[in-house]
């Protein structure tokens, strides 16, 4: 009777804590998915994969304090030869660049997202989505850690068709779950804060991605990041499963006009119609602009700094 009580009058907490779990969830998908992007390096020295150049192996100068670059060296006998007060400090190594990157980071993972996700968002219409997405937290929580323990370059490659798979449920599961537990005068500021979970996942990346490795926890290096954050995405996964409660699905919107005489008359919308809405068109097309340059940058962008301004952190 105590519980039930205590039960009833935490209820009002409730919606808050769908919020929360489904929230933390997506940033734990970003980061698994955004880690190779900052952990490339050191996954195609273990792996070797991508590009080989000449590069920097110091860590306490800079790009000021040398004779000459690293990068103009063409080959590793000359790698080798550049010397700063009788210490070489540069090493001809995987650089984690190149075109197996890009279809490690690009393809592998954005196809089977974009196709995933709208198979996700027809069976969210008909099936349970609290179980799908806690299904969905477990498929790329698993994936996440499984990356951690690869030792070929075709098995992460697949792993992160699996991540992508998984990870294509979070929106349109969680997006549909919120706006039905949430008032319609509340659902901006609840996407909002969700939404935040691509750029949590994304920034968090790079500390993490960084930092952690440098630990060598448990002699794992890179790989005990994503041991990490697949055992946190698992957890979230069984919170989602066993926590959260499938609400009752309301239509929202122009949809939600019902007749008074007839509660069962709610305009229906078909597939083809929101696909061949103008409005959808439109967003469909500056979405793609806009993840095209975002995307490219996001993948790059650490490496880019490590290639060329390998004296300057982007954890901080």
């Amino acid at each position: 009777m105590i519980m039930l009580e205590l039960t009833r009058k935490l209820e009002f907490l409730y919606p808050t804590y769908v919020l929360a779990i489904v929230s933390i969830g997506y940033i734990c998908g970003e980061l698994g998915h955004y880690l190779i992007g900052v952990t490339s390096k050191a996954v195609a020295q273990d792996l070797h994969y991508g590009d080989i150049s000449c590069q920097l192996n110091l860590t306490d100068v800079y790009l000021s304090d040398l004779p000459i670059q690293c990068n103009t060296a063409n080959d590793s006998e000359t790698c080798s030869s550049y010397t700063l007060n009788g210490t070489r400090y540069c090493e001809w190594t995987y650089n984690g660049l190149g075109l197996d990157y890009q279809i490690l980071a690009g393809p592998s993972f954005i196809a089977v997202f974009t196709i995933a996700g709208i198979v996700m968002g027809l069976l969210a219409d008909k099936f349970n989505r609290v179980k799908m997405l806690g299904a969905c937290t477990l498929v790329f929580g698993v994936a996440i850690i499984l990356s951690g323990s690869v030792n070929e370059y075709w098995q992460l490659v697949i792993l992160r068709m699996i991540m992508a798979a998984g990870e294509s449920g979070c929106n349109p599961l969680s997006t549909g779950i919120l706006s039905d537990i949430f008032p319609e005068e509340k659902r901006a500021l609840v996407m909002s804060v969700f939404n935040w979970g691509i750029y949590g996942g994304y920034g968090i990346a790079f500390p993490v991605g960084r930092y952690v490795p440098k630990i060598n926890a448990f002699g794992l290096g890179w790989r005990i990041t994503y041991f990490g954050a697949g055992v946190v995405a698992v957890i979230l996964a069984a919170l989602t499963w066993f926590t959260l409660r499938e609400p009752q699905r309301t239509s929202i919107g122009e949809d939600a006009v019902v007749s008074k005489d007839d509660p069962k008359a709610a305009k229906k919308t078909t597939i083809w119609d929101v696909i061949v809405d103008p409005r959808v068109i439109l967003l469909c097309l500056a979405a793609s602009i806009r993840h095209c340059g975002g995307m490219c940058f996001a993948y790059n962008c650490d490496l880019y700094y490590q290639q060329y301004f390998p004296d300057y952190d982007l954890g901080q």
